[in-house]
């Protein structure tokens, strides 16, 4: 998955899919998997899959150490949660850099929690139990969590909030929490870029050039502690930060990439589990992690581009971009090939229109933002686009962190190919029948063919009858950026877990959005502890409503 992406709607909160995402966000960076190699660059040797007994002996070791200490919460840094109201305070877990080395050095993760009010928001003299903590993990690899305690402000979250601690948190490599780097954030955002749908020879010699300077500065700048961002390593901090709150049992929710690691959690600690909530599963096969799962990504995106345009052409009164899907792609052909030639603002470029219109593949409420910016960029008002799509060197230090922790684990976690003649061969077919993100899906991950790093061998993620509490999964029908068949793949592998799907709808991460059917399955499992007594199924939300551009 492209960690861009997600990880712009991720960090305007709330998260994935936890509130609806907002209509005209500026997009920061990508969520995916990734690489091929050269004779000069040898790829690193797979290593034994963990769990490891020296791992688990010293994830014991710092699970009883962390109980012991606890977490001092106190105000929250502006860097950490900016604007944090004063029910949310901010702390740190320590945790092993290598869990086989459990004395060795330590790194903090940085965790905000609010406090369970325990107050009936429909009679707020009613006092509610308080049932423990609710930790959550926003997905990636790359995002950030430390936001997730604001929820409790938002609509629809107040029983959660009143029963529940929430607790969000940085995992290993993200913002302060031993942060990872790869490259100077100044050079991170550079615009204006190329996104050609079908690349010359020329133009992949020098993508693969980039890839390979990623690569080394992956290991320049973070040196030995690199090969230490792992899934499984985040499965392991997790369990951490379970007894550092006290909790004898984990409640957890992970959206996107946060499900991937959290059924790593259930396969490795099932007994430490109280309740999982996985929205937009991953799918944790060990033969797609990464390399197969970008491909089917890709493959989806075109689904979900075709949805897009379908629904501009069906507002062709407002758009004017054409009613029907075909002359919709010819007007985004035509605005990318003036980009091309001359950039907007001189800063928005073929990929910068890529990016735009790539969040809108993860989230319909970035539809009418999309549509009305290329309606008004070719109608003769670039505005609206430049606004949209533009980098903004504000947040070039935070998206070159999650492009470089994403890209760090996503490497670490599993073999890839090694040569370049396989990630041409598949991207160049794959490209004939799903050219809209295909091409850009592959140079994201493309670093991890030069990476210097040992590669993991993935766990193969299952559970016995009996050996989880029933685990709640939620998907989208046509998510593009986790595919519905990774949901049942993970349903499958998850003993006793039950799926609630979205019909015909294609949000990355559904939870607490505008759906009260999903809604009402997540409230009574977080709430009751129940799941439905077989697979559900909910109708789609209602579309977004067109808007023109302002000003357009």
């Amino acid at each position: 998955m492209r960690a861009a992406a997600l990880y712009s709607a991720a960090g305007s909160l709330l998260l994935t899919a936890l509130a609806a995402a907002p209509a005209g966000g500026t997009p920061g960076i990508p969520d995916g998997p990734h690489a091929p190699r050269t004779p000069h660059a040898p790829a690193a040797p797979a290593v034994p899959a963990a769990p490891g007994a020296a791992e688990l002996r010293g994830t014991a070791v710092a699970a009883a150490r962390a109980r012991a200490a606890g977490i001092d919460f106190g105000p929250c840094r502006a860097a950490e949660v900016p604007g944090t109201p004063a029910a949310v305070r901010c702390g740190t877990v320590s945790v092993p850099l290598d869990y086989a080395r459990p004395d060795g050095k330590q790194i903090q993760l940085t965790v905000s929690r609010a406090r369970a009010t325990q107050k009936d928001p429909h009679n707020s003299k009613r006092k509610i139990p308080r049932q423990g903590a609710l930790v959550f993990n926003p997905g990636g690899p790359g995002a950030t969590g430390m936001y997730f305690p604001l929820i409790g402000t938002v609509a629809g979250w107040q029983r959660i909030a009143a029963v529940y601690d929430l607790v969000g948190y940085a995992p290993r490599g993200v913002g302060r929490s031993a942060p990872l780097s790869c490259e100077d954030p100044k050079r991170f955002l550079k615009a204006p870029t190329e996104a050609p749908v079908h690349p010359s020879e020329a133009y992949k010699r020098e993508r693969v050039a980039q890839a390979q300077a990623y690569a080394r500065g992956c290991a320049q700048r973070s040196g030995s502690r690199l090969r230490f961002y792992t899934s499984l390593n985040n499965a392991r901090d997790l369990d951490v930060l379970r007894a550092a709150l006290g909790e004898d049992r984990l409640t957890f929710m992970g959206a996107s990439y946060g499900t991937y690691f959290g059924a790593l959690y259930a396969a490795m600690f099932p007994s430490h589990v109280r309740r999982m909530v996985l929205d937009a599963a991953v799918d944790p096969d060990p033969e797609k992690i990464w390399y197969r799962s970008n491909l089917e990504q890709s493959a989806a995106f075109e689904d979900r581009w075709a949805d897009f345009r379908d629904w501009i052409a069906r507002h062709d009164d407002v758009y004017r971009l054409g009613a029907t899907p075909e002359r919709v792609q010819r007007g985004y052909d035509t605005a990318r090939e003036r980009l091309a030639r001359k950039a907007a603002g001189g800063k928005v470029g073929p990929g910068q229109l890529q990016n735009a219109f790539l969040t809108a593949g993860y989230y319909d409420d970035y539809w009418p933002s999309r549509a009305a910016a290329l309606s008004a960029y070719l109608h003769g008002d670039p505005e609206p686009l430049v606004r949209l799509a533009a980098p903004r060197p504000e947040t070039a230090a935070e998206a070159e962190n999650a492009s470089a922790v994403y890209t760090a684990v996503e490497c670490n976690d599993a073999p890839w190919p090694t040569e370049w003649e396989v990630w041409d061969r598949d991207n160049t077919r794959l490209a004939r029948v799903a050219p809209f993100e295909t091409w850009d899906n592959a140079w994201t991950n493309l670093p991890c063919a030069y990476w210097p790093a040992p590669r993991q061998r993935p766990l193969d993620v299952r559970t016995g009858p009996g050996e989880l509490p029933p685990v709640l999964i939620l998907a989208a029908e046509r998510d593009a950026a986790a595919p519905y068949q990774g949901a049942l793949s993970m349903n499958r592998r998850l003993a006793g877990s039950v799926l609630v799907t979205e019909r015909d709808a294609g949000t990355h991460g559904i939870a607490g959005g505008p759906n009260a059917c999903v809604n009402g399955h997540l409230h009574t499992y977080l709430l009751e502890g129940r799941v439905p007594a077989r697979h559900a199924s909910c109708a789609p939300r209602r579309p977004p409503a067109a808007r023109p551009a302002k000003g357009a």
